[in-house]
């Protein structure tokens, strides 16, 4: 493309030069031959900073809202009305506007989004959709090899998130499943993919140190809904009602009884897995989802309804939830040979600790221990005392660790989750700041009948400390744990 059918895509005036633009980001260490830099004025950077490194990188153009006073740009300078906008239209333009090729699922909400974004990738592929997916876990083309980003973003830039559903078309890719996060919406990074259908999960306080506001976190989210034709909404959540008639199409789901178009009954949860029924447009029919948790129920009608919009059909849907083998990191059973119950899980807020904890709690014959930390940085230090306090109410035993502490000295956290938990009254918990090291002395606590959960990193692959970020697997640090007290 050149870079004056790119302003013409952008609705810019023709520039005065017109090279060939073969790629654009807004990351100046990422610029190469014929790329457009987009010169972004964050938080605590200004991308017009770094024109003459692009510049030397072989960028071709910039789009910018406007040159800051005494700098001069090395290229020809567009002007936009919005950088992050300008940086998702071009990435779209540049790729061929490839969601357009395909049936696109968003799904958002603070809860629920990753596990209801595979249980849709799985129903469509049921129902012989050639599906994509794109969600915290990783992405996967219709082959479903799971394949990393090397960013560590909730939801990649712009272009990277196009690229990716260029690379499930080029796949042969019917449908693409989407994990869109607050911060993917209110950044632009998922603007410029032509929804079908915007789903709904559940709403409650993640991520104020960005949105500032849970008005300005829903009004965030709430841009899905706007951009889809078709909303799929949960009932059950307090925030819905004012979702109610935003989108053209809107279905409804509760898995709390509530009136709605998908609705569940007869909830049993068995060693098997969720067995319910399920009311819907389609007819009633029986369900099993080889799931641990109750609240997995809504997560399941919410993919059932996306997927049946789409065309899936009742015997589909059936089976398809049947055969879901789940989520990396989310729930996930280590297995163990002395009869303990080892869990993998990423509930990382107070609201989901709560339901992780008092699921487990509910099917634990013995006791119930838990290794959980949290966040540095400014990322809502105000929920570390609150899962403290949910940690030690629900769990026999807790053990305070490290979850990417960054910048923010790790004794810092665990003092304030401690003080959640002695204000509360309890005292049933023990420091141990290494989480490799946390983890081992659960595992070696826990008799059999017992459950250990391992909440917080799910399927992360870092962990962040102060000065360095390690390759890290939850899962393997169980297994090797498990594996060390193995007789020999």
């Amino acid at each position: 493309m050149r870079l004056a059918e790119l302003a013409a895509a952008l609705d810019l005036s023709a520039p005065a030069v017109n090279p060939e633009v073969t790629g654009v980001t807004h990351n100046a260490d990422w610029a190469a031959p014929g790329f457009v830099f987009v010169a972004i004025r964050g938080a605590r950077f200004d991308g017009h900073q770094f024109l003459d490194r692009a510049a030397q990188a072989g960028a071709v153009a910039v789009l910018g809202e406007g040159l800051p006073e005494g700098v001069t740009s090395p290229l020809p300078y567009l002007t936009v009305p919005g950088a992050r906008a300008a940086l998702a239209d071009a990435a779209a333009a540049l790729a061929g506007h490839p969601s357009r090729a395909l049936r696109v699922v968003g799904v958002t909400g603070t809860d629920g989004k990753t596990t209801t974004s595979w249980l849709t990738r799985h129903l469509l592929r049921a129902a012989g959709l050639n599906t994509g997916l794109l969600s915290t876990a990783g992405y996967e083309l219709p082959d479903g090899q799971l394949r990393h980003f090397p960013a560590h973003f909730t939801t990649p830039e712009a272009p990277q998130v196009q690229a990716t559903l260029a690379e499930m078309v080029a796949a042969g890719a019917q449908a693409a499943v989407l994990e869109a996060s607050s911060h993917a919406l209110a950044l632009d990074r998922v603007r410029g993919v032509a929804w079908s259908v915007g789903v709904w999960t559940h709403l409650s306080p993640e991520h104020l140190d960005f949105h500032g506001s849970m008005d300005r976190y829903f009004a965030d989210k709430r841009r899905l809904i706007e951009r889809s034709p078709c909303a799929v909404l949960n009932v059950d959540d307090p925030w819905t009602a004012q979702l109610r008639g935003v989108a053209p199409q809107e279905i409804t789901y509760s898995a709390e009884g509530q009136h709605a178009d998908w609705r569940a009954g007869g909830v049993e949860e068995r060693s098997t897995g969720l067995h319910f029924h399920v009311v819907s447009p389609l007819g009633e029919f029986d369900a099993q989802l080889p799931m641990i948790g109750r609240f997995n129920v809504a997560n399941a009608l919410a993919a059932l309804a996306a997927s049946a919009h789409l065309g899936a059909s009742v015997e589909a849907l059936r089976s398809g939830l049947a055969s879901f083998a789940g989520v990396p990191g989310r729930m996930q059973l280590v297995p163990d040979t002395r009869g303990r119950r080892v869990i993998v899980d990423f509930a990382h807020t107070p609201p989901s600790l709560d339901k992780a904890l008092s699921t487990l709690r509910a099917t634990t014959p013995g006791r119930l221990l838990v290794v959980i930390g949290s966040a540095g940085g400014p990322r809502d230090p105000g929920k570390r005392a609150p899962l403290g306090e949910v940690a030690t109410r629900l769990a026999d035993h807790a053990f305070f660790t490290e979850e990417d502490c960054r910048d923010t000295p790790l004794n810092e956290i665990l003092a304030e989750m401690e003080r959640g938990a002695r204000e509360a009254g309890r005292s049933n918990f023990t420091r141990v700041p290494d989480r490799r090291e946390a983890i081992r002395a659960a595992i070696a606590q826990a008799q059999a009948g017992d459950t250990v959960l391992l909440a917080g990193k799910g399927p992360e692959d870092t962990l962040e400390r102060a000065h360095e970020t390690l390759p890290w697997n939850e899962t393997a640090q169980a297994e090797a744990a498990l594996q060390d007290e193995a007789p020999r």
